[in-house]
């Protein structure tokens, strides 16, 4: 055990099961560790380091903000947030935003904005339909709306109801939503926790019309899947539809904690002063990282260049799945937001990861046998062959 394990878990509570490495430095897409080994991050900090580590024009907008101030208040108007809010909208749908410091309390305040939709519009319509196996936070509210069993436990439950539907199922969604008239539909486009299990377009475009013909409220939540991730600004444009409310964070804030949630034309007038803030968000150092990693987006063209870049890694573990049918049942997800569900056991791929690691492949696992990879849009196609043709020789020695 190296000297920062045994400080670890002599100082901190062991709320996490941490991969052996303590990172010293971070460049490009790449970690270095204290001992100065170099990995290839396709961990990118649980899909947050979407334009890699060190950013030229996000560490510029570091210097340059934090040259001005640090914080203020929510009572003075804060032109990073303000320009970043704007341009949130221009990429989504009309209306306004409020700013939070995670997911987890972007949920938060999308729970009490549907609470105040549904005492004010929604004709007696309470709760929210979530897909089973979802993750939307570990708060007491979001938490509640996570259905993994091995995070939301027997802690306290708010008093809202939830009805759990299975993924893709639109039969079961109609009849949920019409036996038990909910106020709202949560869903994230692509379910990151629950192993990169894609809602089809279908499925999504069925949300909303049910959300229209039965009036409630569609939420997305965009937390992993958006801010380029998956080749659109959100994933739920993949499949041409328009929410009412679009949860965000993880990416957006440059590597700082930024969150929030964009409430379209049907709840944009309802919070009103008092009803919910934070004393950090919005913070200006993050809003002024959130605006430059839109600059790189939507102005360099990165968003294309990771969406093609997303399309080699795609093809290169499509054919190796081919290859490999008795280890890879199959490759799924959207751009840069992949899933390899193998066939092997939870300890066969736990033994994986930690090859990988050992090699210098950071991957992280979901669903116990689902390798799930974040990599950055600035990941390269020579990176891509790296991985996957080391990935095939560790799947080939492990047969």
């Amino acid at each position: 055990m190296s000297d920062w394990q045994a400080r670890d878990r002599q100082y901190l509570l062991p709320t996490y099961k941490r991969l052996p490495i303590a990172i010293a430095e971070a460049r490009g897409n790449r970690l270095i560790d204290t001992e100065g080994k170099s990995y290839l991050d396709l961990f990118t900090g649980l899909a947050v380091n979407i334009l890699g580590h060190s950013h030229p024009k996000v560490i510029k907008a570091l210097h340059e903000q934090g040259e001005k101030f640090l914080h203020i208040s929510n009572v003075f108007l804060n032109p990073p947030a303000i320009r970043l809010a704007e341009r949130l909208i221009e990429q989504s749908i009309p209306g306004k935003v409020f700013f939070s410091n995670s997911g987890a309390e972007a949920t938060e305040a999308a729970v009490k904005l549907v609470h105040k939709w549904a005492q004010a519009d929604g004709q007696g319509r309470r709760g929210f339909v979530v897909m089973k196996n979802s993750f939307h936070g570990r708060t007491l509210g979001a938490v509640r709306l996570t259905r993994q069993p091995g995070v939301y436990q027997d802690f306290p439950q708010p008093d809202v109801p939830v009805y759990e539907v299975e993924p893709n199922n639109r039969e079961e969604l109609r009849r949920i939503v019409t036996e038990n008239r909910p106020a709202a539909i949560l869903a994230e486009p692509i379910l990151g926790s629950g192993g990169i299990l894609p809602l089809y377009e279908e499925y999504l475009q069925e949300m909303e019309q049910l959300a229209r013909r039965e009036d409630l409220l569609l939420c997305m939540d965009e937390i992993q899947t958006g801010v380029g991730r998956t080749g659109k600004f959100f994933a739920y444009q993949h499949a041409g539809i328009q929410p009412d409310v679009i949860l965000f964070a993880k990416g957006i804030g440059g590597g700082l904690p930024l969150g929030g949630i964009i409430a379209g034309e049907k709840t944009a007038h309802l919070f009103q002063p008092g009803d919910h803030g934070t004393t950090f968000a919005p913070s200006p150092l993050s809003a002024a990282l959130g605006n430059a990693v839109l600059d790189v987006l939507l102005e360099d063209g990165m968003m294309e260049q990771g969406r093609n870049h997303a399309q080699y890694l795609l093809g290169l573990l499509s054919d190796l799945a081919k290859t490999h049918p008795q280890s890879i049942e199959g490759v799924h997800g959207k751009g840069m937001m992949i899933g390899i569900r193998t066939r092997k056991s939870p300890e066969e791929v736990s033994r994986l990861q930690q090859q990988l690691l050992q090699d210098g492949f950071l991957v992280n696992i979901a669903q116990q046998t689902v390798i799930r990879l974040l990599p950055p849009l600035t990941l390269t196609p020579e990176e891509s062959d790296q991985f996957v043709d080391h990935l095939e020789y560790l799947i080939t020695q492990q047969a």
